[in-house]
């Protein structure tokens, strides 16, 4: 019975990497960049909107590996009809579609909270910078973009 049904695990272990390590990536992101901002906001109320705005930025890499998650369980039938027979190399070829957004999304979004945290001590200091301060995380957000294309595209070209 479970080898039967080893390529549909192995194709839910993907779906679930991919949710599990961008969100977490982006959880623990969004806790540094956090930590920084409610400083700053301690100091000066009126930047709260700014730092928020910051904040916020590594907790896209979460959003991207949901929506590989989502895709996934489309692609195998779990949302809106009954799975999919599965063999066991097309639900490895899932799980590895599904790696770049997870280890990508983990590690950007940790340096993406840092680079943000870095981004709301420039506003905290000189708020007329802060077009110029976002561009520094949002640079990270970049690799987090490609990986999220690459998870999509490999997981919508995969036979099922």
């Amino acid at each position: 019975m479970i080898l039967e049904n080893l390529g549909i695990v192995y194709a839910l272990l993907g779906a679930a990497l991919a949710v599990l390590l961008a969100g977490s990536g982006s959880a623990i992101g969004v806790g540094i960049a956090g930590q920084a901002a409610a400083g700053v906001v301690t100091e000066d109320p009126s930047k709260f909107a700014k730092v928020l705005i910051m904040q916020l930025l590594p907790g896209t890499q979460g959003i991207y590996g949901l929506l590989v998650g989502f895709i996934t369980l489309s692609k195998v039938g779990l949302l809106g009809g009954g799975a999919a027979a599965i063999d066991v190399q097309t639900g490895l070829l899932i799980l590895a579609a599904c790696l770049p957004i997870g280890i990508a999304g983990l590690i950007s979004a940790i340096y993406q909270g840092k680079t943000s945290a870095a981004s709301i001590g420039i506003v905290a200091k000189k708020p007329d910078q802060f077009g110029k301060a976002m561009l520094f995380p949002a640079m990270v957000e970049t690799y987090a973009i490609l990986a999220l294309l690459i998870s999509i595209l490999s997981v919508t070209a995969i036979q099922v």
